[in-house]
């Protein structure tokens, strides 16, 4: 019979060196040497106030170390971060065996708030300095993360007042029932329920109210409009993704073509990307060239977006949500459409009957009004609009006809809304000269710009797809717009370490 040498599993005493567990080139190495002898942490020494009293602290440097490689090996909970601090052997390496406990770490991350664009900026200019930022190219794109926030509690104030009162009435009647049964006999245990029932009625109402009066405005979103607030986190905001609606935040990055160091990081809670783009141009000043090219995903592009590039003169390429439809090469784009995917079907729902088009009303040959299918007369309400660009006559039908009308549902989308039809008759472009869309969409159809849209696939989504699936970011564990956007510059703070160990930093 084979003789085998034995394997020991039971408890074993090993000598560890540290300094031999932390191996040159490698992460871990690269990001002790940067927190050890390159970071300004002057910053985070200045909250300590125990030179004479009080308990020793755990170095900011150490906490620092911890986090961020934590973040690395997709570590996002401090409890198992502190785990890792007593039985990981590189942990314990990296640490100095410092062991903190969860709460620290966790109220570290919490409350670094500005501090963490301090020492973003910090690895950038040593990222420069290293010459990973070519300044040719950059790209930007965002992706929506789910926050620490509920969403079955978004609302506008409207919303939440309506929830008050039927909880108070509802409340109002179990007082009553109770008075009325006073002198009769009852079972105890319905008793019971009922008052725990009117206990958390109160106790819920009372909570609103609080909001409330915390937030006597609605949130405004672009342009005026109402946003829907949040009473766990009131900064995310309920956005729509590929995989269905959350609550949360957009999490932006402007990413340099070169290495694929991240310039700029930037967390909101919208999910209306058009208004994400001019604060990251803004941001991105300072590291910009007179050469520096700059491209955008689909959603980023708006006329007044478009505008103000042109304003900077800056070289842009920004997409309309169009421009696939015009390019041959995404000419059989619907056979992969089609294929089964393991996390959501992207094949298109089959359509709805569709109502009845501007093609089936016969405008008349003076243009005063037009004629709907079902022979009703349309008045016109605005002979000479502007309508994206477009010159449009616009006809409206009065409700004497349009509400009586048996063909409203082939007409009107929403015929238990809407009480009228509108149509618009759309006559060509106006200036289009001065059209920064139509330009847009010239350069874009270019060989250049053809050629543009695929470097910035090349550059920003494989950062996304290694902050994703290598670093499993897949939430936001902090609340206010100050703490996640604190958390997303930590992880392509990540990200840009990494790229610098890769090319040899401190070797």
């Amino acid at each position: 019979m084979a003789r085998f040498k034995p394997i020991h599993q039971g408890l074993k005493l090993l000598p560890v060196d540290f300094d031999r567990q932390v191996i040159p080139g490698s992460f871990e190495y690269a990001l002790c040497h940067l927190v050890d002898h390159e970071l300004d942490l002057s910053a985070f020494h200045a909250r300590y106030r125990n030179d004479v009293d009080g308990a020793s602290a755990f170095a900011p440097a150490v906490l620092i170390k911890i986090i961020l490689l934590a973040y690395s090996r997709g570590i996002i909970s401090s409890r198992k971060m502190e785990a890792a601090c007593r039985e990981n052997v590189l942990f314990i390496a990296v640490s100095g065996d410092s062991q903190p406990h969860f709460t620290t770490l966790a109220a570290f991350v919490s409350s670094m708030g500005d501090t963490v664009a301090r020492l973003f900026a910090q690895v950038l200019l040593i990222c420069d300095r290293q010459g990973l930022i070519g300044r040719e190219m950059f790209a930007i794109d965002g992706v929506k993360l789910p926050a620490n926030a509920s969403k079955a509690k978004s609302g506008t104030r409207a919303d939440y007042q309506r929830q008050v009162d039927k909880m108070e009435h509802a409340a109002k009647q179990l007082l009553e029932k109770h008075q009325s049964a006073d002198n009769a006999p009852t079972d105890e245990a319905l008793a019971k329920r009922e008052a725990q029932k009117l206990e958390r009625l109160q106790k819920e109402a009372q909570q609103l109210r609080d909001w409330l009066n915390k937030n006597p405005e609605d949130r405004k979103g672009s342009k005026g409009s109402i946003r829907l607030s949040n009473r766990t986190d009131n900064e995310s905001a309920k956005m729509a993704t590929g995989k269905g609606v959350i609550q949360g935040y957009t999490g932006v990055a402007a990413v340099d073509e070169k290495s694929q160091i991240i310039v700029d990081a930037q967390a909101h809670g919208t999910g209306s990307e058009q208004e994400l783009l001019l604060p990251v141009i803004q941001a991105t000043e300072a590291l910009r060239s007179v050469e520096t090219v700059i491209t955008a995903d689909a959603g980023y592009h708006s006329q007044a977006n478009l505008k103000a590039l042109a304003q900077l003169q800056i070289n842009a390429y920004v997409p309309d949500n169009g421009y696939r439809k015009r390019d041959e090469r995404y000419a059989d784009r619907h056979v992969h459409a089609a294929k089964p995917d393991p996390l959501w079907n992207k094949a298109k729902p089959p359509k709805k009957s569709t109502c009845f088009k501007t093609a089936d009303f016969r405008l008349a040959e003076d243009r005063s009004h037009c004629l709907c299918p079902a022979g009703k007369r349309l008045y016109s309400n605005g002979s000479n609009c502007t309508i994206n660009g477009y010159a449009a006559m616009k006809f409206s039908g009065a409700k004497q006809d349009c509400v009586p009308c048996e063909r409203r549902k082939e007409c009107l989308r929403t015929p238990e809304k809407t009480a009228t039809r509108q149509v618009s008759f759309f006559q060509g472009k106006r200036d289009i000269h001065e059209n920064h869309v139509d330009r847009m969409k010239v350069k874009i159809d270019s060989d250049a710009g053809r050629e543009m849209i695929t470097r910035r696939f090349a550059t920003v989504e494989p950062v996304f797809g290694n902050l994703r699936g290598n670093k499993r970011l897949h939430r936001f564990t902090l609340r206010g717009k100050a703490k996640v956007d604190g958390q997303w510059k930590l992880y392509c703070l990540v990200h840009n370490v990494e790229k610098l160990a890769n090319h040899g930093y401190a070797q």
